[in-house]
């Protein structure tokens, strides 16, 4: 049950991530998203709101790295 609860979250936050169009809307939504992600997970795990901590971090990280790539200052 935990493995596809996790999978879910995974790939509804590839589907999307990073959603608008300036740094700031795509570091938001990241950061959203990656709280939800992360709450949904600290419930199965016992601490929902560590999980959305740690989430909405890595959301608003990747929604940064995300907005720099699609502008052109990261290649991959």
């Amino acid at each position: 049950m935990r493995y596809t609860a996790l999978t879910l979250v995974v790939i509804s936050g590839m589907v999307l991530a990073a959603c608008g169009q300036t740094t700031a809307s795509r570091s938001l939504s990241g950061g959203a998203m990656g709280a939800a992600g992360g709450a949904a997970l600290g419930a199965i795990g016992g601490n929902a709101g560590l999980g959305a901590a740690v989430g909405a971090g890595a959301g608003l990280l990747g929604g940064y790295l995300y907005d720099q790539q699609q502008k052109g200052n990261i290649d991959w």
